[in-house]
């Protein structure tokens, strides 16, 4: 008997999954950021070398480093680059536009940083040298306000500036930026101070990671400088895509071929699949580069694995003379522990990757390990939840539809 229920359900959750499918690609995909070697631009690896004799670089200095390189590329007009650092001393950094003006960037970024505190006829009254170490620090008032608390090396030094200029105001620069503007309100002893505003916890960080990169100014040694031309990436992307269109209709057809209904289920999750990954990466607000779009490639043949492993349990337990409903459950029930191993192994593989590898390599990891996630959550359960509607409808009995011949069945 025909249950028209359970494949009405089936015929709904497709249809919402096309629908889904066919009207928000586009708007998911062209909102992904792609990367240097998509979009084209170029990448500077520095080595990082305190200025000062005596001083070590160490993952704070690489930090503060980083974050005044940020402002300063964001100072150049560009947005959203992209600055990782390397142990034990290197910084890289990414600019993915082919309209950034490569040699001013490359100038303003090597230029140490000047820090400055000056009175408010514009006099220069303390440096950043003046700062102790890591001086400056996100602290909290009584109503529990974000601040910023600063240590000077002199005490003696700034008690002497804050009695000179007291109840005026002490600008403070990043070469000739201003950061801040704040009031002397009272001469200050014992060489802290704080320096109060409309503060939020992240811009009170964000202005004590200035600080101290003026506090510890890094002298920056171009090591490398690689470029790569807008035409290269795209030529690199459209071939690709290209090729994942290919490869993608070759699946698509193997699996109607050998496995019939239960690879025509697969093809819809292997197009549910590719969709909450692009899906998930909009979220993670990632960047897409080569590497990860090398990744998400190799997951989509982990994906396909993961649903012949489990047809191939079914056409075993049908040729064994079972009936389709109780060899789809013996089946799954036998392949499902071979899928989690594998996914489990391989995410265990990206987490090694990213551990140890540097961008590129925790870039196609990281993408790896997601897509191995949404592919259990589609590819495994999905597609089972699928299979078992299909099933349970009584509209698919013979073992023709899973790709059996009755003549091998050894038991009818």
């Amino acid at each position: 008997m025909i249950k028209w229920g359970r494949f009405l359900l089936f015929l709904v959750v497709v249809a919402l999954l096309g629908t889904l499918v066919a009207t928000t690609t586009t708007q998911v995909a062209g909102k992904i950021t792609l990367g240097l070697d998509l979009q084209g631009g170029f990448e500077i690896l520095y080595e990082v070398e305190p200025l000062e004799a005596g001083h070590k670089v160490d993952i704070d200095l690489l930090k503060s480093t980083a974050h005044m390189i940020e402002r300063r590329i964001n100072i150049g007009g560009v947005v959203e680059p992209v600055i990782d650092t390397e142990l034990p001393n290197r910084i890289r950094v990414k600019i993915a536009s082919q309209s950034a003006d490569q040699d001013k960037l490359r100038e303003l970024i090597g230029k140490p940083a000047v820090l400055t505190f000056r009175d408010e006829a514009g006099k220069t009254i303390l440096r950043g040298s003046d700062l102790a170490p890591n001086g400056a620090a996100v602290g909290y008032d009584d109503l529990k306000r974000p601040l910023v608390t600063v240590k000077f090396s002199d005490a003696k030094k700034l008690e002497d500036v804050t009695r000179a200029n007291l109840h005026k105001r002490m600008a403070i620069y990043l070469d000739e930026n201003l950061q801040t503007n704040p009031t002397i309100q009272s001469v200050i002893t014992g060489g802290s101070a704080q320096i109060t505003g409309d503060y939020t916890r992240e811009s009170a960080q964000e202005l004590a990671d200035l600080l101290n990169s003026g506090a510890m100014p890094a002298k920056l040694i171009e090591k490398q400088v690689t470029s790569v031309g807008a035409s290269l990436g795209a030529l690199a992307l459209q071939k690709t895509i290209y090729a994942g269109y290919i490869g993608a209709a070759l699946i698509f057809l193997f699996m109607l071929f050998v496995y019939r209904m239960p690879g025509m289920i697969a093809n819809i999750t292997l197009a549910g699949f590719t969709y909450f990954c692009l899906v998930v990466l909009d979220w993670m607000d990632a960047t897409l580069t080569l590497p990860g779009i090398a990744g998400f490639i190799l997951s989509i043949g982990i994906a396909v694995d993961a649903n012949i492993i489990t047809y191939e349990r079914i056409q075993e337990e049908i040729r064994s003379g079972k009936t389709i409903l109780s060899a789809f459950r013996a089946g799954e029930r036998r392949s499902l522990i071979t899928i989690l191993d594998a996914h489990i192994t391989t995410l265990i593989a990206t987490g090694v990757l990213f551990y140890f590898g540097t961008s590129s390599i925790q870039g196609f990891a990281v993408v790896l390990a997601m897509t191995i996630v949404v592919s259990i959550i589609t590819n495994v359960f999905g597609s089972r939840f699928l299979l078992w509607l299909v099933i349970r409808s009584n509209m698919f009995k013979k073992p023709f539809w899973f790709g059996v011949k009755e003549s091998e069945i050894g038991e009818l």
